[in-house]
């Protein structure tokens, strides 16, 4: 096979930009998502009719989210994305999509995380008369450090697919240029260069996710 339709600039470009969409969208997925899978945590445990409902209405949005597939969240959000960012091309236009598409599914993996906690912790706090705030900042976070890394492992895997899928839209990256090159041009060097990066950064990832899992776990 020739290699002559490579030009290592722009895969060196588009590999910035999907790493520079996955960074960022990872950042605000864990600023949006990780309250949110402890406002799931709390009020799924609670007996309080009112924490039950509230329970309830974030439980079906998050699986409503979750359920719709990215690409065709890509397309619905554009309106929302030219309104929050100004275009819904680039990485900019790829951002808002791939947290509002991510954000849900980390929440979940972060309440079943706080889940699988020793039920003795929260209540070690609770007759201790710590507050809601104490316990989850102080008891069950720390606790639950190496589920969290772990889920956000999957949670930045995830967002490497997505991002190469956003460039179905013009959403740039990897994704953008094998479409353009590597399937409407039947540049299959390009197809396979791109491939082989994605599924390199998908290996750095998993690797350092479980490195940093195995050194927060407690022996």
């Amino acid at each position: 096979m020739e290699w002559s339709n490579i030009d290592w600039a722009d895969i060196a470009q588009a590999t910035l930009d999907t790493l520079t969409m996955t960074g960022f969208s990872l950042l605000f997925t864990v600023l949006l998502g990780l309250p949110l899978g402890i406002l799931l945590f709390l009020s799924g445990r609670s007996s309080s009719p009112a924490q039950k409902a509230l329970y309830a209405v974030l439980s079906v949005v998050v699986n409503v989210l979750r359920s719709v597939p990215f690409i065709i969240l890509l397309i619905v959000l554009i309106p929302l994305t030219l309104l929050l960012v100004g275009t819904s091309l680039g990485v900019p236009g790829t951002i808002p999509p791939l947290v509002i598409g991510t954000a849900p599914f980390f929440a979940r993996l972060v309440e079943n995380v706080l889940r699988d906690i020793d039920k003795g912790v929260i209540e070690a706090c609770q007759s201790m008369g710590a507050t809601t705030r104490q316990i989850v900042i102080h008891a069950l976070l720390p606790e639950a450090l190496p589920g969290l890394l772990a889920a956000g492992t999957v949670t930045t895997i995830a967002l490497v697919s997505y991002a190469a899928m956003s460039g179905v839209i013009g959403g740039g990256g990897l994704g953008d240029l094998a479409l353009r090159f590597g399937y409407q041009r039947f540049q299959t060097d390009v197809m396979i260069v791109t491939v082989a990066i994605l599924i390199l950064l998908v290996q750095i990832i998993q690797f350092l996710g479980d490195r940093l899992v195995r050194h927060f776990t407690r022996k």
